[in-house]
């Protein structure tokens, strides 16, 4: 299977920082949370007030290290790319748009449909959104682990520390929104299917 060119790559990561970008609006929005270093970021956003693009920028900047000794120059920084685009998205995008009603059923889904999508774009590229992807993109390509399952065992841990923040209603829906990403991952994200990885 052929590499990606600059631009496949470019327009990958683009387009699949914008899809979680929404996702994350839309869980904010609502009052959901989900899991991953993401799901740290809104949590600390819950509890302090600090933007949620700040906080996920930082909370990211220890992985680096791991993810440039375990998968290499290019994921490395194709990763810390589409991180900065992110934090950056999210930071801009309530700017751009406001959602004036929305459902939590359909935050859960959209969102986690939106989430699955777009680590899938990135990590078809060789890219990934940080911290618990880095982890499970690894385990997957060193062990065979499949990606969705190790993500689902880190997002639950953290939606279960969501329970000290938000009330057990706002769990439940962000529980869905991961079941439906981490189902969205499992079944469209086998180990060997795409070379790059």
């Amino acid at each position: 299977m052929a590499g990606h060119t600059a631009f496949e790559d470019v327009q990958a990561i683009f387009t699949g920082t914008l899809f979680v970008s929404l996702a994350l609006i839309l869980f904010g929005q609502a009052g959901l949370i989900t899991g991953g270093t993401a799901g740290a970021a809104f949590l600390l956003h819950y509890a302090t007030g600090v933007s949620l693009g700040k906080l996920f920028f930082l909370i990211n900047l220890p992985f680096y290290w791991f993810a440039w000794q375990r998968m290499g120059r290019v994921f490395t920084l194709k990763t810390f790319a589409a991180i900065t685009l992110l934090s950056a998205m999210t930071e801009w995008s309530p700017r751009l748009f406001a959602i004036d009603r929305l459902h939590p059923l359909y935050a859960a889904v959209l969102g986690g449909l939106l989430l699955g999508s777009g680590c899938l774009f990135l990590a078809r590229h060789h890219a990934s959104l940080g911290g618990a992807t880095i982890v499970s993109l690894y385990l997957q390509r060193a062990h065979g682990w499949r990606a969705g399952k190790v993500q689902m065992a880190i997002d639950c841990s953290v939606l279960a520390l969501a329970l000290t923040v938000l009330p057990a209603v706002q769990v439940g829906w962000s529980v869905l929104a991961a079941m439906v990403m981490n189902l969205f991952i499992a079944i469209n994200h086998k180990p060997g299917r795409y070379a790059v990885l």
